[in-house]
């Protein structure tokens, strides 16, 4: 094992075998038999859960909220209504269902992805060191955005109506049977063309940033000096500048949207936590795999120790973010708030509790638990099942954000969900391991390396 005082060679060469193509090809594959087995199914009655009773239990619950309330919830009225009636179109097609997996997976993927760019920026703006040496593994990550990309437009395109419900044209008409008062205020805001305008210029946005420090990287790597350190500084900051903007805009649009009616003020810090953990453990389970595989042979304990603490911290900061928003909901008791978390509680026959609370364990208690130790943070068999179950589930975690709003009683977790999780894992696996054949493993002239080199903590 590499050491602080023992520096193995940094020239190194990351070789995508055939083998391990072939490998991510089989999975892909394996998924999407999965998607065909499970569209079959859902097709022919075979999946989701049934939903002839939703409509009932959905009113019921939006009216045991109000009761509750008693005459305050009369002034609330009208939200309550189109909370309601928001249910009622949730019982959708299994074509539906397709959109609304494509949509879950795109979402977190594209999370995941961007958050290669948000680790890279703040540790440039930081002037940190400790990472120069393992840089090239969150650099590879935002490479995966343009598939992302276009997966989220084509399926708002394609599919938009049936995931989104304030793309119905109904909900505008004053004095239709569809008009709904409140969504009709939001028209400046969610409306298609500048929905798609926001959707293509974030993608556009990080994409263009990650590139042109990407290509400061690989210039340096041959060039050598502090010129191409110091803009990447500058574009870092740029970026950190955008993505907080962006990333709270984005997990409205992409996310929050959805539930049209409800909003929450802290919904922007929640989703960012929540990408933000997953690609730290994307991260963390790169670096590890490669070293298991001979790579990264200068990528220390000390290393290893400091990625687990960030994946530690971070499962609790987004725990935070989770119980300061419920406990705020919780406190209020305003019906129009409270619909979120009953329609994931008790609607929908009951389906998504389980997620919900599947999602606490894999993303706090579990994590939490076998990271809590020092020696824990530095083992790779350790780090490897914690960060296997913040990825897997912050899936669930968005998978109990969207599916209520899209698809509701007609969800499942079956084949359809499994296989397309499965295919887009593979393939930004692929995307990963071809970035990092691009460049060598260790940036061989960046100003921080000999720093990262000797990191040890005691």
């Amino acid at each position: 094992m590499a050491s602080g005082h023992s520096i193995p060679s940094i020239e190194e060469r990351f070789e995508f075998t055939s083998g391990a193509k072939r490998s991510l090809l089989i999975g892909g594959g394996v998924g999407l038999a999965l998607v065909l087995l499970g569209a079959y199914l859902a097709a022919n009655g075979g999946g989701g859960h049934e939903v002839a009773a939703h409509g009932a239990e959905h009113a019921a619950a939006a009216g045991h909220a109000a009761a509750e309330h008693g005459a305050a919830a009369a002034a609330h009225g009208a939200d309550a209504h189109g909370a309601a009636a928001e249910g009622g179109h949730h019982a959708k097609s299994w074509v539906a269902r397709i959109w609304a997996n494509l949509w879950v997976n795109g979402v977190y993927f594209t999370g995941m992805s961007v958050i290669g760019m948000f680790f890279l920026s703040y540790n440039y703006l930081a002037q940190a060191g400790w990472s120069a040496v393992f840089k090239r593994v969150p650099e590879a990550l935002p490479a995966f955005l343009p598939v992302t990309g276009v997966v989220l437009i084509a399926t708002f395109l394609l599919g938009g109506h049936d995931l989104f419900h304030w793309t119905h044209e109904g909900l505008y008409e004053i004095g239709g049977p569809e008009y709904d008062k409140i969504i009709a205020g939001k028209r400046g805001y969610l409306n298609t063309p500048f929905f798609l305008i926001r959707l293509v210029a974030y993608f556009a946005i990080w994409y263009y940033l990650w590139r042109v420090i990407r290509n400061l990287s690989l210039q340096e790597d041959e060039i050598g000096g502090t010129e191409f350190y110091e803009k990447s500084i500058r574009i870092g900051t740029a970026f950190l500048v955008v993505f907080g903007v962006t990333s709270s805009t984005s997990a409205w649009d992409f996310v929050m949207s959805i539930d049209t009616h409800w909003f929450s003020t802290m919904f922007g810090w929640y989703t960012l936590a929540s990408w933000h953990v997953a690609g730290l453990a994307v991260i963390t389970l790169t670096i590890v795999m490669l070293r298991e595989r001979g790579y990264l042979r200068a990528v220390n304990t000390s290393h290893l120790r400091d990625l687990g603490k960030f994946v530690f911290a971070f499962s609790i900061f987004w725990t935070y973010v989770w119980f300061a928003q419920f406990l705020l909901i919780y406190y209020a008791n305003l019906p129009e708030e409270t619909i979120y978390f009953i329609e994931r509680f008790r609607g929908h026959g009951g389906f998504f509790k389980a997620p919900f609370f599947i999602t606490l364990f894999m993303n706090f208690f579990f994590p939490f638990l076998v990271l809590m130790t020092r020696d824990a943070k530095g083992t790779h068999s350790i780090l490897k099942v914690a960060c296997w179950s913040v990825i897997v589930g912050h899936w669930f975690d968005f998978y109990t954000n969207i599916m209520p709003g899209t698809v509701g009683a007609s969800a499942s977790l079956g084949p359809l969900e499994w296989g397309f999780f499965l295919i887009f894992l593979c393939a930004f696996a692929y995307s990963i391991a071809n970035q990092l054949t691009k460049a060598n493993l260790i940036p061989r002239n960046h100003p921080m390396l000999e720093e990262s080199l000797h990191h040890d903590i005691a």
